[in-house]
């Protein structure tokens, strides 16, 4: 799982793209695409803040651990 700084980051380039496009549909969906990344960023600190295990198993599935390997996965599987 990526972290909710990673969310917050792609909400903000979203933003930004939405700020340089001419048309207003384009840009409404972007911003709609922000605010879903918003979204995704809270939900991720709220369950971080209930199930802090969490945390730190993002951080090794992206260095290549499996999820079977994690000694929290019987809390997942809940």
């Amino acid at each position: 799982m990526n972290k909710a700084s990673e969310y917050r980051q792609h909400a903000h380039e979203c933003r930004k793209l939405a700020a340089g496009m001419e048309s207003a549909d384009q840009r409404a969906l972007m911003l709609q695409m922000a605010k879903h990344w918003e979204k995704l960023a809270a939900d991720r600190a709220e369950l971080i803040t209930r199930h802090p295990e969490l945390a730190h198993e993002g951080s090794a599935m992206r260095n290549g651990a499996s999820p079977r390997s994690s000694p929290n996965r019987h809390r997942l599987m809940e």
